[in-house]
């Protein structure tokens, strides 16, 4: 039996797609994200850069996941977010929770959560609050 004190892995059996729709072509953020919730023991597929919102919607489907989180830096937030839903509600995929990362500004914060978005993290949050409420919106 080992002393080893195991880290507390609120995401277990979680399934979460991490993905870069549209032009933008940083994805540090994205793959901190990754890294932090597979830590916090989700299963996480990356899709990588420049995907279209439909590529990610079938991703999402095929991969059989829990959420879609997006890191959207270009400022088409809003157009980005509406395609992935809509791809997402074409595939008949409505239960799949989105959350969104990156720079999104406050004021855009109430329309995109009206489009569907769950949560809305910025790069000054804490990753362990991230975490926590990531896993409170997908228990």
């Amino acid at each position: 039996m080992s002393d080893a004190v195991q880290a507390p892995r609120p995401l277990a059996g979680k399934r979460i797609l991490v993905g870069k729709p549209g032009l933008d072509g940083h994805d540090i953020g994205a793959k901190i994200i990754a890294l932090t919730l597979r830590d916090a023991g989700a299963e996480v597929i990356y899709t990588g850069l420049r995907r279209s919102p439909g590529q990610i919607a079938q991703v999402a489907v095929d991969e059989g996941v829990h959420a879609v989180g997006l890191s959207i830096l270009s400022g088409s937030h809003k157009e980005l977010v509406a395609d992935v839903i809509a791809e997402l509600r074409g595939r008949r995929a409505t239960d799949v929770k989105v959350f969104l990362g990156g720079t999104i500004p406050g004021e855009d914060h109430a329309e995109l959560q009206a489009l569907g978005v769950t949560a809305i993290f910025t790069a000054d949050m804490p990753l362990d609050t991230v975490v926590a409420r990531l896993a409170e919106r997908l228990a």
